[in-house]
């Protein structure tokens, strides 16, 4: 599902921006939520959260209290990811964009043809990311993990337990189909045990060293897992 947060101290303006962007991602088919907020308080408070929570968001300059600009600079410091998109009535704010790395910007009053042409461009960006995070959801929660930060998985029974470097999560999923979705540095060291590659100190005498654990490498897998440790150290 694609998060997009729409930021604007202005109910008109926040309504036909999410009108135009609602009716183009459904023509499009693409599954979204639209979550609005009327300051930058209120969107920094719930991004402090979860730091990984969306994936555009549309950012108001001019507001009351904190602006868009110190807004964004907050959210950059949280997430060097997410797509930020400022919408202002001023020309004269374009060049704060650089600052932050904001995709683009989109002038009051709107127009149709530069929402479209701007929610495109963003969507080819979070096509090349999409492949950086991975998704857990366990019971009503849903969370969105980046997949630098996960060190392993480990499974136990029909549970499977993630470590990240700040965080675990347990969710009901089998490692077989797990091991399918991550990119090829995530190397299955033994029947219960997924490991991430780049957080591996050694190999020595059957296991895997990654911080002050070790993790025992199966006989069968002991060969594959030296060749793909030797090619993620040689980058």
């Amino acid at each position: 599902m694609l998060r997009i947060c729409i930021c604007d101290d202005e109910k008109i303006q926040r309504n036909e921006l999410k009108f135009i962007i609602s009716t183009e991602l459904q023509l499009r088919g693409i599954d979204f939520y639209i979550h609005e907020y009327e300051d930058g308080e209120a969107l920094i408070a719930s991004f402090s959260k979860d730091k990984n929570y969306f994936d555009i968001i549309f950012l108001d300059i001019e507001m009351d209290g904190i602006n868009g600009v110190e807004t964004a600079r907050k959210i950059r410091n949280l997430n060097d990811k997410v797509v930020i998109i400022f919408v202002t009535g001023f020309v004269d704010y374009v060049f704060d964009g650089y600052e932050v790395r904001a995709l683009n910007y989109i002038l009051k009053p709107y127009k149709k043809e530069k929402i479209i042409s701007v929610l495109s461009e963003a969507l080819k960006q979070i096509d090349t990311i999409s492949n950086r995070f991975f998704i857990v959801q366990f019971n009503s929660n849903s969370y969105k993990l980046c997949i630098d930060d996960i060190i392993y998985f480990i499974s136990d029974k029909r549970k499977v337990k993630v470590i990240t470097k700040e965080d675990s999560y347990e969710f009901y999923e089998k490692l077989d189909h797990i091991e399918k979705e991550l990119p090829s540095f995530f190397v299955r060291i033994h029947q219960r045990y997924l490991v991430n590659l780049k957080f591996v100190l050694s190999i020595e005498n059957n296991y895997v060293y990654i911080n002050s654990e070790k993790f025992p490498v199966s006989r069968n897998r002991y060969q594959d897992v030296m060749i793909a440790f030797a090619k993620t150290m040689l980058g």
